[in-house]
């Protein structure tokens, strides 16, 4: 991968009170550990991965298939990552509808098919993928965690479908055989640890804790992080790793060892556990709320998290989150599918995965998994701009090369199917718990 270089934005925008929520949920693992960045052998480093590789593409096949899309969807209805599942729900549906408004693909109505993903705790998400698989399915937007993803890549892949997810971040994809068929519209973590890493280093920070779950999802943008704050020049001696049980009954331990290390600030990359772990460290004397500079990832960094500790507590805490300006059109859109929908995270990502893989069907004149697959990159960036199915449909009908660029913003889509940029919001607890953006950060190629 070309080596990503730090942009920030100046604009600081308004208050927006989102709830966004991560792309991985925790696995099976029990095992945890304790160490300095400097240490070389410690299990988090082992999972390290690289994302220095040519990844693999879709071939097309010879004879186009001209059968009507069914879309799939794979998202959480039920498990620890539910509330993710109505935004991205709601913006599948909203895709749909305006391809289908807009003309179809290749002159016919997308079918949908709507399934849920669980969590890892269950086979949910195998059963869900065979039951789409067997309903025709050639694209499946989903999974939302990372590693229910994994669990089933193989399956979809190897079926020559699309498997598009709109919300793993786990850098774990970048390299992963996918025979070209798994594609993205959230920004690996591999962006979000630059993120992460240039809000700790900017606001002065000389010695840091990193708090992780250990999931694919965590210990990968743990890792990251830890590179990215050395390049920033952080010497590696002043870097403390936690990796942590996410499962566990206490986190106790953890904290106890980040207040020994002394840090003025601590990095916590979790899910609804961060709720104990906060509530620990405000014990201890490090939470936010006492003056240490803590920082959350687009796992915790949600309103959500204010409602499960006390008053006040989440106090200038800070921290990144996939994230774009979609703007209150788009949201009042998503309104007409889900008029009870208050958050909107990952809404946009899901919607531009089913305008992507339209756009794509449109091109390839064919409505096969692996020919769908082999012009979505394409599709996303090095044509004439357009920005709305209605507007991009006649020129993909017409041969032109097309750019689309969605809700989310400029996709620009890299070799590995994702896109090349990243845009993060940079969020803020305010002293009732409240999360508002204080403008956003770009990192990308």
């Amino acid at each position: 991968m070309a080596k990503r270089t730090y942009v920030r934005t100046a604009a600081v925008l308004g208050a927006a009170s989102l709830a966004l929520f991560g792309c991985s949920s925790s696995d099976d693992s029990s095992s945890s550990d304790s160490s300095s960045a400097a240490s070389s052998g410690s299990s988090e480093a082992e999972a390290t991965v690289s994302t220095d590789c040519t990844p693999e593409q879709a071939t097309a096949g010879a004879t186009p298939v001209t059968t009507p899309l069914v879309v799939g969807t794979l998202l959480p209805a039920t498990g620890s990552l539910a509330f993710l599942g109505p935004p991205e729900v709601a913006g599948v549906q909203l895709g749909v509808d305006e391809v289908n408004a807009g003309g179809g693909v290749l002159g016919q109505p997308v079918q949908l098919i709507q399934g849920d993903s669980g969590d890892t705790t269950t086979d949910t998400a195998n059963t869900t993928v065979d039951r789409l698989l067997a309903g025709g399915a050639d694209v499946i937007v989903g999974a939302a965690s990372s590693s229910v993803s994994l669990k089933v890549i193989d399956k979809i892949s190897s079926a020559g479908v699309v498997q598009f997810s709109p919300a793993n971040t786990s850098d774990q994809f970048v390299c992963y055989p996918d025979k070209g068929q798994y594609f993205r519209t959230a920004p690996t973590d591999v962006l979000q640890a630059q993120a992460l890493s240039q809000l700790i280093a900017e606001d002065g920070a000389q010695r840091v804790s990193i708090l992780a779950l250990n999931d694919p999802y965590g210990t990968g943008l743990a890792s990251n992080t830890v590179k990215n704050l050395e390049d920033a020049g952080i010497a590696s001696d002043q870097i403390q790793k936690i990796i942590y049980d996410p499962n566990a009954q206490s986190f106790n331990a953890e904290v106890d060892d980040v207040k020994n290390f002394a840090p003025d600030a601590v990095a916590i990359v979790g899910f609804e556990e961060s709720a104990k772990i906060i509530t620990r460290m405000h014990e201890v004397g490090i939470g936010p709320s006492d003056g240490t500079g803590v920082y959350g990832v687009d796992g915790n960094m949600g309103n959500a998290l204010g409602d499960s500790v006390a008053a006040g507590l989440l106090d200038t805490m800070r921290g990144t989150t996939p994230l774009t300006d979609v703007g209150t059109a788009f949201q009042d859109r998503l309104k007409t599918v889900d008029p009870a929908l208050v958050d909107f995270n990952y809404a946009g990502e899901s919607y531009d995965a089913v305008i992507i893989s339209a756009l794509a069907a449109e091109q390839a004149k064919s409505t096969a998994g692996t020919d769908i697959a082999a012009d979505i990159n394409s599709v996303t960036k090095d044509g004439e701009k357009c920005t709305t199915y209605a507007q991009c449909l006649p020129l993909a009908q017409a041969g032109t090369d097309i750019d689309y660029d969605g809700v989310t913003g400029t996709l620009n889509f890299s070799d590995a199917g994702e896109p090349a940029t990243g845009s993060y919001g940079n969020l803020v607890f305010g002293p009732d718990n409240k999360l508002t953006t204080d403008g956003y950060i770009v990192v990308g190629e």
